[in-house]
């Protein structure tokens, strides 16, 4: 019997997300950190750090380690986007007028 996904708090960054996804999958397939790491040709301590969310892993990490598990990549993105609950947007970047030509310039907030 599955457990019930749970429902995550709004503040949860995309690199959270994509840390319990790949935990969840890595277990469910019964790999191990060290075993991923070395399949997928990457350091264990970077695995580690994908994990804990400390890591923003790129389309070639993803697909390389979704291989490894046995998994579509899409997936893995289809987990995170689960637990992200609503569709992640990049912050709006506050705009301000140029000082020449007067145009508008964003900066981060």
């Amino acid at each position: 019997m599955k457990r019930p996904e749970k429902k995550q708090p709004a503040g949860i960054t995309p690199e959270e997300a994509f840390a319990r996804a790949l935990r969840e999958v890595r277990k469910e397939t019964g790999v191990s950190q060290e075993d991923l790491a070395f399949e997928s040709s990457y350091h264990r301590t970077y695995i580690g750090q994908l994990e804990r969310g400390k890591m923003n892993p790129s389309l070639r990490t993803i697909l390389s380690i979704a291989a490894v598990l046995n998994v579509p990549a899409a997936e893995i993105v289809r987990r995170v986007e689960v637990i992200l609950v609503t569709p992640w947007r990049r912050p709006e970047k506050e705009r301000v007028r140029g000082p020449k030509r007067g145009g508008d310039v964003a900066v981060k907030p």
